[in-house]
């Protein structure tokens, strides 16, 4: 089946990443793959939540936000004006939150909590996953202005990255277009390791019911998609002057 760019089936899409993108944020990147665009930042803050405070750990987490003409249909009211976040922006809200968590050893940073805010410039599929991996890359840069400001110990206990994989027209497809996305039998996203160890896999069929072992050929392809995507972590923040095994506690960089 011919895919819309003329990929190959496991094939991503060209991603670009711009760190520094934002100023003002401590840790912040563009992040670009195919016709998705997201502005990733990583703000550290010297407090944590009323619920944490006095326990001696930090904690991490993270709001997502579609812009008003992120789609190309139209424009689209801005959530927060009149009306609270969507169950959609409020489950991909925690997704990113819960993938950052697994890859921070929160008791390491301290009284402080580390916010992520990924921002939807432009929508063609794969928001969520982009905001993952675009904000690890955005939280991995606040650390290391963190450690050069505050001597903080290394913190990180893995590199995490994510990508969607559909079942479109009887084969695996990595890294959906919207219009693939809309024709799928089966979305997955899936986030990741640069081990290969799974944080997280989400999974619906729309309509007939999906067989195991195609199942597990769709995670084994984003697998394979999440290996290709961390290494373009690393080179980004080679570019930007990190080193990202410098942020790792002993023995667990990959």
């Amino acid at each position: 089946m011919s895919r819309p760019d003329g990929r190959s089936p496991a094939e991503p899409r060209s991603v670009e990443i711009v760190p520094h993108f934002h100023r003002n944020a401590e840790g912040s990147v563009l992040y670009r793959a195919g016709g998705t665009v997201v502005l990733c930042t990583a703000s550290i803050d010297a407090v944590v939540p009323a619920w944490m405070a006095g326990k001696g750990k930090g904690w991490l987490t993270a709001e997502y936000q579609m812009h008003p003409r992120a789609s190309r249909a139209r424009r689209e009211a801005r959530e927060g004006r009149g009306k609270g976040p969507s169950g959609r922006t409020q489950e991909i809200q925690r997704l990113i939150g819960r993938a950052l968590r697994s890859a921070i050893d929160l008791d390491a940073i301290g009284e402080r909590t580390i916010v992520i805010d990924c921002d939807v410039l432009e929508a063609d599929g794969g928001t969520r996953t982009a905001s993952v991996t675009g904000g690890f890359v955005a939280m991995a840069l606040a650390l290391a202005k963190l450690r050069t400001s505050s001597a903080v110990a290394p913190v990180l206990r893995d590199q995490v990255a994510a990508i969607s994989v559909g079942h479109v027209g009887g084969e695996a497809m990595l890294d959906l277009v919207y219009e693939e996305d809309s024709q799928a039998r089966v979305d997955l996203n899936v986030v990741a390791t640069a081990r290969g160890a799974i944080v997280e896999v989400q999974a619906t069929a729309e309509g007939e019911a999906l067989e195991r072992r195609a199942l597990d050929g769709m995670i084994d392809v984003g697998l394979a998609g999440v290996a290709a995507l961390v290494a373009m972590q690393r080179s980004a923040l080679s570019a930007a002057g990190v080193e990202l095994a410098s942020l790792f506690q002993a023995g667990r960089f990959a």
